[in-house]
């Protein structure tokens, strides 16, 4: 199963506090056991959110909204997509990693929908598509 572990953001995280030498260091030796097990398929930090904008949507209309948004419980500070045979195993795993803050932190794994988690609704010319895309990706 795919999961994607999201690292939670921190105030300081959003105020644009950057990690330490030695927390590189720790986070590099970790991403490097997971790659080592094939386990971690990416992995990316993020910038604050004042760097970023929001699209809200409803119907056919759209609102750009400029960043930073105040909620900083809910904002993410980086993320990993990894391959797990289930959700112990990416549990075991984020249990190994270093704090990724300097202070309190949290981080979430959510499972990623597989083709067959849409059942019915996923036609054979959809799964199709999916799958050219996907093959088209893996090329870049």
């Amino acid at each position: 199963m795919r999961v994607m572990v999201l690292v939670k953001a921190t105030t300081e995280s959003e105020a644009g506090a950057m990690p330490s030498t030695e927390l590189l260091t720790a986070m590099g030796k970790y991403n490097e056991a997971l790659v080592n097990a094939g386990i971690m398929l990416a992995g990316e930090g993020l910038h604050p959110s004042s760097k970023g904008k929001r699209v809200a949507f409803d119907g056919p209309g759209r609102i750009v909204m400029d960043g930073p948004f105040t909620e900083t419980k809910e904002l993410i500070a980086g993320f990993w997509i990894w391959q797990v045979k289930d959700m112990e195993e990416a549990v075991a795993w984020v249990k190994r990693c270093p704090n990724p803050m300097p202070g309190p932190s949290e981080i979430e794994i959510r499972p990623v929908f597989e083709a067959a988690d849409f059942g019915e609704a996923l036609t054979p010319e959809v799964a199709e598509q999916e799958d050219r895309l996907r093959e088209t990706l893996a090329k870049r």
